[in-house]
């Protein structure tokens, strides 16, 4: 996907994956990695999930990185935060009290500017990026994230039926990206009320991936 059609979706409102409320499957499946309170739980492709404060309200530190400033300009405010804004690199950093978001493309953020990194919870990113953009993706974010702990959160559906994204992600498809460096555990299969934008079944899955013993 180009950039221009996530800026085009945000400033035209059209964020249909952006959630009204914190993803239950988040606060029942996070604990399960047992990541320590005060731990940096990096979030890719965050937009202003209300997910990154109810981590920042359980004591843990976020970061996180977002194409969109004015996706990020809207969740410090409703975070009732000021944020601080300096350039890193390629990309703008908006600092506020545990939470770092960097404003630019994912591909351009280094280990070095994102800093240490204890899990990733991924929501909202794999599925947003179609099948070839995935294989770099998780191959980027193996190297950026030094294979910290991850909870995934995805979809299977007909893509024939409904094209992404979000796209179907089959659990395959998920050890092909992952299985070389994690070990995979299925948390939960839930059927999306309604199906996926009401227009075909669609199963929303969640893994929690653990690096493999060296």
């Amino acid at each position: 996907m180009e950039a221009s059609f996530w800026h085009n979706r945000w400033q035209t409102n059209q964020t249909g994956w952006h959630e009204q409320t914190v993803n239950p499957l988040l606060i029942a499946h996070f604990p399960s990695l047992n990541v320590p309170l005060g731990s940096r739980v990096f979030v890719p492709l965050c937009g202003k999930s209300l997910d990154l404060g109810w981590l920042l309200s359980r004591g843990y530190a976020v970061a996180g990185v977002e194409l969109s400033k004015l996706a990020v300009t809207q969740l410090f405010a409703e975070l009732g935060m000021e944020a601080r804004i300096s350039e890193v690199g390629k990309h703008k950093l908006f600092s506020g009290e545990k939470i770092d978001i960097f404003v630019g493309d994912l591909f351009d953020l280094s280990r070095e500017v994102l800093g240490p990194v204890d899990a990733v919870y991924d929501r909202a990113a794999l599925v947003a990026l179609p099948e070839p953009m995935r294989v770099e993706y998780t191959a980027h974010l193996k190297s950026l994230t030094t294979l910290a702990p991850q909870l995934v959160i995805g979809y299977e559906y007909d893509q024939t039926v409904v094209p992404g994204p979000p796209f179907s992600v089959t659990s395959d498809e998920l050890h092909r990206h992952y299985s070389d460096s994690y070990t995979l555990t299925p948390l939960a299969r839930i059927d999306v009320p309604n199906g996926l934008k009401g227009k075909c079944p669609a199963t929303e899955h969640v893994w929690r991936l653990e690096k493999r013993p060296a």
